[in-house]
């Protein structure tokens, strides 16, 4: 993960090169409006994924702060309104796993590209203003989706590799282990618990992180190979050491 680590310490030395205090309100600013902005792009891109792999979608529901009523105008299949940010809750895939892992995973190109790139960029400014904190805050949740949706978008990624591989010999429905939500999966649970069960959950977080990782560690890499070819080398954290003196 040696790409991950160089965005970590760049992520660092970004904070100390940042002129004052008050700088953190505009890196917060761009958090909020990134955040705000990528949750209905998100949930859009669930539906085009679907839809482009073969599938068909019936109901998106994107809570109003989001721009759901306004979505709702737009697209017949949007509805305002959910007890999540969004929910892609009507869709078939025709029972292709195909299909559905495009749904699932489709909004995590935005990690791998412009992404990452982007980030980097904004982080490796030796002088950070404005726009480049705004950038900062406002593209850490495309960077970052993956790990946010660990128990979320990527376990439901994970279940259906381990439903497929498992479930039928230890006599469970293929959607048994399959959720968007692995801890309302676990508290409506209304079968008994088998070693199975635990073992397919479990064994579907431990996938999640390893996909989450290499999503983002892919994203890191074409990010570097990209700015690499249109600048020079990266601003990296400084070393902390006492200011040489003048004489």
């Amino acid at each position: 993960m040696t790409a991950l680590a160089t965005d970590a310490r760049s992520l660092l030395g970004f904070f100390e090169r940042l002129p004052g205090p008050l700088s953190t309100a505009w890196l917060m600013l761009g958090l909020v409006l990134g955040w705000w902005l990528y949750v209905p792009i998100h949930e859009l891109l669930h539906v085009a994924g679907c839809v482009l792999a073969g599938g068909s979608v019936s109901r998106l529901e994107i809570d109003a702060i989001y721009g759901g009523a306004l979505l709702a105008e737009v697209f017949p299949f949007v509805v305002s309104g959910s007890e999540y940010a969004g929910r892609l809750t009507g869709f078939d895939t025709g029972g292709s796993d195909l299909v559905y892992q495009a749904c699932v995973l489709m909004p995590y190109l935005l990690t791998i590209f412009p992404g990452f790139w982007l980030w980097q960029k904004a982080l490796a400014r030796e002088r950070p203003g404005p726009g480049s904190m705004l950038a900062a805050g406002g593209l850490l949740p495309l960077v970052a989706a993956p790990m946010i949706s660990l128990t979320g978008d990527y376990y439901e990624s994970a279940s259906i590799v381990v439903s497929r591989l498992f479930a039928g010999s230890a006599g469970r429905p293929l959607e048994a282990w399959r959720s968007d939500d692995v801890f309302r999966m676990i508290g409506d649970w209304t079968a008994a618990w088998t070693v199975a069960d635990v073992a397919a959950i479990a064994g579907g977080l431990v996938l999640a992180l390893v996909l989450a990782l290499a999503t983002m560690q892919l994203g890191s890499v074409l990010g570097h190979c990209l700015n690499r070819t249109t600048r020079g080398p990266e601003v990296v954290a400084a070393p902390v050491h006492a200011e040489e003196d003048a004489a």
